[in-house]
């Protein structure tokens, strides 16, 4: 028996205009295609009375739950590692919420605001509804290319070469040190680079005893390093 429409749903009819698309337009559209791919059928026409209890059809992923995991917004402005944030909080929040792959585009695009909401209006002129069938990797593609200047990675390539701790601020080192090997893959491709490039930016107090203890992780090397700058810190405060 086909799914029933819920009650007070708006379903968008099939010439519904791609160059006028709101958001209550966007909602019936994704409520429709939850309906439309979701599975009904919970057992109930066994005739087992232990098989009703043992079947469970999986719960859909709809709009309302993947909002309450809370993914990023994006709106443009936020440069290279703002759209790598999103992207990454984004793929978290598929797994979390099991958000079904035909779906992803669909709700990812309901986090874009004010440029990148403008800029996704304009393929959806350009391509009709069939900007929502393209997959989750093309439209990261499609990000990256806008929003990915090969000018601005060359810049953040310099910064990461150059990177150093300024002062005895190793935790303002680390954040930055990991932004930028998100993005700059090219200077740290595995563990081994990341850890040799993350020493290399430490004072040399601390430089030769991190080098000398061989930490195998970057997280390692990370605890080690704040581990001896806050030794130092209070060895510094007890002469004092």
């Amino acid at each position: 028996m086909a799914p029933t429409t819920r009650r007070g749903q708006n379903t968008p009819t099939n010439n519904t205009n791609p160059n006028n698309m709101t958001p209550e337009t966007v909602q019936a559209m994704i409520d429709q295609a939850l309906l439309r791919n979701s599975t009904y059928g919970d057992g109930s026409h066994s005739s087992h009375g232990d098989n009703r209890r043992n079947v469970q059809t999986a719960r859909p992923c709809y709009y309302a739950d993947f909002m309450k995991c809370q993914p990023l917004n994006f709106k443009g402005t936020e440069g290279v590692v703002g759209l790598t944030r999103w992207i990454e909080r984004m793929e978290a929040v598929f797994n979390i919420s099991s958000c079904a792959i035909e779906n992803q585009v669909m709700f990812a695009t309901c986090t874009l605001l004010d440029a990148a909401l403008t800029w996704w209006n304009g393929q959806i002129r350009t391509m009709g509804p069939e900007a929502y069938t393209m997959t989750w990797e093309g439209l990261k593609k499609k990000m990256t290319d806008k929003y990915y200047p090969q000018g601005e990675i060359q810049k953040l390539e310099i910064e990461l070469w150059n990177l150093k701790v300024k002062g005895n601020d190793v935790p303002s080192y680390t954040q930055r040190f990991q932004e930028l090997t998100l993005i700059c893959t090219k200077f740290c491709a595995n563990e081994t680079e990341k850890i040799n490039k993350y020493i290399r930016g430490l004072p040399d107090n601390n430089y030769g005893n991190v080098k000398s203890s061989k930490p195998k992780t970057l997280d390692e090397t990370i605890e080690l390093a704040n581990d001896l700058m806050d030794q130092k810190l209070r060895t510094y405060a007890e002469k004092i």
